[in-house]
């Protein structure tokens, strides 16, 4: 991995488990519970864009092929 490409991963990675931690504690203290599935929805989208980061960053240190 370049080291670009592992930084985002790094920041996006970090940013689903704030995510996470951020809807799991809106659960516990009891909050909107519209909020937490917000924050379960935006956890989810942001584990599919690491993904995919993680993925095309494979494929392209690969050759391409």
């Amino acid at each position: 991995m370049s080291s670009v490409t592992y930084i985002i991963v790094i920041v996006v990675m970090a940013a689903v488990a704030i995510v996470l931690v951020r809807g799991l504690w809106n659960m516990m203290q009891g909050g909107d519970a519209n909020k937490s599935n917000k924050l379960m929805q935006m956890r989810i989208m942001l584990q599919l864009v690491a993904i995919v980061l993680i993925v095309v960053t494979i494929v392209l240190a690969r050759g391409g092929h």
